[in-house]
C-alpha cells in the first residue's frame, strides 16, 4: 500500500508535467485522496509489523535496526512535511482555477514537495532492501548466516 501509493504519485507527477489549473486541482485532489487511503494506513501497518518483529520476536540485527531508522526518517517526511502540503496544494491550484495558469506560489509549494519526495528515494529502497534480504552487515551476522546446520 504504502510503496504503491507513492509510485503513483509519481506516475500521476510524470504524465502531467506542466498541468492547467484543472488538471493540477485533479492531480493534487488524487494525490490527497491516495495520502489518506493508501501511503498512511500502508505506513502505518508498515510501522506496526516492524515493531512487532522488533519488540514481540526481538529482531535486532543491523538490518533491522537500519530499516527501523529509515522508517523513521520516513515517517517524519510524511507527517510533518508532505500530507500537510497535500490539502495547500489543492487549495492554490482550485484558487488558480480563474486566472487560468497555476499560481507563483503554487509552483513553490509543489517545487518543495518534489524535494522533500525525492529525499525519500534513498530510504524507501534502503528500507525495502533491509526488510526483503535481511543482509548480516556484521561479522558475526555474516558468520550466522552462512553456517549451515
Amino acid at each position: 500500500m504504502y510503496v504503491g501509493g507513492i509510485l503513483s504519485h509519481i506516475v500521476i507527477g510524470a504524465i502531467n508535467p506542466h498541468p492547467a489549473p484543472e488538471t493540477a486541482e485533479f492531480i493534487y485532489n488524487y494525490k490527497l485522496q491516495s495520502a489518506y487511503i493508501l501511503i498512511l494506513p500502508g505506513l502505518g501497518l508498515k510501522i506496526l509489523i516492524d515493531l512487532i518483529l522488533f519488540f514481540g520476536f526481538g529482531e535486532r540485527a543491523w538490518w533491522m535496526r537500519i530499516k527501523l531508522a529509515m522508517t523513521a526518517f520516513l515517517t517524519v517526511n510524511a507527517f510533518v512535511f508532505l500530507v500537510p502540503m497535500m490539502p495547500q496544494l489543492l487549495e492554490l491550484a482550485q484558487a488558480s482555477i480563474p486566472d487560468g495558469k497555476l499560481s507563483d506560489a503554487f509552483h513553490a509549494l509543489e517545487n518543495k514537495e518534489k524535494m522533500v519526495g525525492m529525499s525519500n528515494i534513498a530510504p524507501l529502497i534502503t528500507e525495502m532492501v533491509m526488510g526483503a534480504f535481511k543482509p548480516g552487515i556484521t561479522k558475526a551476522e555474516r558468520a550466522g548466516s552462512t553456517s549451515t546446520t
